[in-house]
């Protein structure tokens, strides 16, 4: 009797279970469907659409070179593309710390890595380029940047991407590449293996400290303004999309690596910038860039930072101010949805770039 009252309980268990484990799928909004669609689009046209690009990029090359043969090439042209290809080396480094992958939601993760494309791109067409170092690669973020254009990252040229975080710079730690790729693993090695050590077992702690004094974290928090910048420095930006939720978090951890902060002077040369001072990660970097180029604030400010954020300010400043800062808002907010509804809205960016690689190669 004990076993047929077991075997008549047991399927309702199991079926409970099973129940319990596999509820329904919850209905997908219109929203949804549709940027699910797009995604799908895009991926259908994607190697259609670059392999016209490279087609175009091959009859411009061969229409150039007919042209110079012939001598008709003119000279004003060719400044033009001589401008775009990067001259020198300024000598500095700049590290985009992604140590804030668990304080970022999924739409801020997928506008971060948007905007490290667009540091890297423009690095790239930079007249003085830096070394570009990305530390505390994990996670949401490492998830996002592998799904992106075939894991186009691997690709880029002068950038070097780590595990851990910049206490590498001082301590000299070998670390494992970012993904099992064998050959962006073995590049990773031999990086790793070149990359100037930490001081030995017993050495004075000096020359540990000598690198820290070289280290900058770029903060707006900092009560030290940056005047301008030295080759033989490194300059931290904190590679975090949070809409300013987080206050003195960067300051809080320089101080905690007991590394120098500093802000770019903002205030100094913009003081008609009513609307908020928050800045992505890639126009930090277009204006260290510019600055550079330019050494000059001001101009590197100007010509970086959004125009609409600038307004005028008279007897009305104040409603000006108001009504600016919201319209400067809402359009920010417009590109931060646009970019989440895009499957890779950095793509084209990305692919332009390896474009212009397999041409140097």
């Amino acid at each position: 009797m004990m076993d047929d009252a077991e075997r008549t309980v047991e399927p309702v268990i199991e079926s409970g279970a099973s129940a319990v484990e596999a509820p329904e799928a919850q209905p997908l909004s219109k929203k949804a469907i549709k940027r699910a669609a797009k995604a799908e689009r895009y991926a259908a046209h994607k190697l259609e659409r670059r392999a016209r690009e490279k087609e175009a990029k091959k009859e411009k090359k061969r229409a150039i070179a007919a042209k110079r043969a012939a001598g008709e090439f003119d000279e004003d042209e060719e400044r033009k593309r001589q401008k775009k290809r990067p001259r020198l080396h300024f000598g500095g480094k700049v590290v985009v710390d992604l140590g804030f992958d668990d304080k970022m939601n999924e739409k801020e993760i997928v506008s971060l890595c948007s905007q490290l494309a667009y540091t890297y791109s423009a690095n790239r067409n930079a007249a003085y380029p830096f070394s570009l170092l990305y530390t505390s690669l994990n996670g949401r973020t490492l998830t996002r940047l592998e799904s992106m254009n075939d894991a186009g990252y691997r690709r880029w040229v002068n950038t070097e991407w780590w595990h851990e975080g910049y206490e590498r710079l001082w301590q000299g730690q070998d670390v494992p590449p970012p993904s099992g790729d064998s050959q962006a693993g073995e590049a990773d090695r031999k990086k790793a293996s070149t990359a100037p050590s930490g001081p030995a077992v017993g050495e004075d702690s000096r020359s540990q400290q000598d690198i820290k004094q070289k280290i900058v974290y770029l903060t707006a928090d900092s009560e030290e303004e940056l005047t301008e910048l030295q080759p033989e420095e490194t300059y931290i930006i904190g590679g975090i999309c949070d809409h300013n939720r987080y206050k003195n978090l960067c300051l809080d951890k320089a101080k905690e690596s007991g590394i120098r902060t500093a802000r770019l002077p903002i205030g100094r040369y913009l003081a008609s910038l009513p609307t908020r001072k928050v800045l992505t990660v890639n126009q930090v970097f277009e204006i260290l860039l510019k600055w550079v180029e330019t050494k000059d604030w001001e101009q590197a400010l100007y010509s970086v930072i959004p125009k609409r954020k600038f307004h005028a300010v008279g007897k009305a400043g104040s409603d000006a101010t108001k009504n600016g800062s919201q319209a400067g808002d809402a359009e920010d907010e417009k590109e931060r949805q646009e970019a989440v509804e895009q499957e890779d809205p950095s793509s084209t960016v990305v692919e332009k770039q390896e474009q212009d690689a397999d041409g140097d190669r």
